[in-house]
């Protein structure tokens, strides 16, 4: 859990939406939203085409942080799915949560530069809700699932542009389906401090 005074809880009702849902509720730190049919984000890989239009209702933090949110879902078609997002811009950016494929509930992350990639997790049994974590430190993203915000798992780490600022929040997709309901609470960023400057003060101390 995070404590003390570096701990920054960013309130979801003063975020901004990229892609507003017609239907969604905040209310007591906690969003539901209507995720809107044939939508989606993927730039080009294997399939051949891009698409950029999901909810995602982000603050923008620079330097180094933790993020956490919890996630759950109504996932009803292939490829439903709802997690945390973190955005460069339109060509850099990860998003990852749960994912609903063939039936099974999957742990999923797409990372883009450019193109997109998409590595899984398949899970045996449907679960109720997932946490998620993200570390970013220097050029460098860690992203972390959890079921009971104790144990947390690495699912990969990857490249992101450092000393630029990033959106960051929940985000929900439909690609196949005519829409799900999906659920977020528990959003959090905590800013950590600047790596470069503890290494420089641990040399020259």
């Amino acid at each position: 859990m995070f404590s003390g005074a570096s701990l920054k809880a960013q309130t979801l009702d003063k975020m901004q939406w990229f892609n507003e849902p017609e239907f969604y509720t905040i209310k007591g730190g906690t969003l539901e939203m209507d995720v809107p049919g044939q939508t989606d984000y993927w730039r080009i890989a294997h399939y051949g085409f891009t698409v950029d239009d999901g909810p995602f209702l982000y603050a923008t933090y620079g330097g180094e942080f933790e993020a956490k949110i919890k996630v759950s879902g109504d996932y009803k078609v292939r490829f439903d799915h709802a997690g945390m997002m973190i955005r460069q811009n339109h060509e850099n950016w990860v998003k990852f949560g749960i994912e609903f494929v063939e039936g099974k509930y999957n742990i999923s992350a797409v990372v883009t530069h450019h193109t997109s990639d998409w590595s899984v997790i398949q899970l045996e049994n449907p679960i109720p809700h997932l946490w998620l974590k993200a570390v970013r430190r220097l050029d460098a993203i860690e992203i972390y699932y959890s079921f009971d915000d104790k144990e947390y798992t690495m699912m990969r780490t990857l490249w992101m542009q450092d000393n630029c600022p990033l959106q960051v929040g929940p985000f929900a997709a439909c690609p196949d389906g005519e829409g799900f309901k999906a659920k977020f609470s528990d959003f959090k960023v905590k800013h950590l401090p600047d790596q470069r400057r503890v290494d420089w003060l641990k040399n020259n101390q």
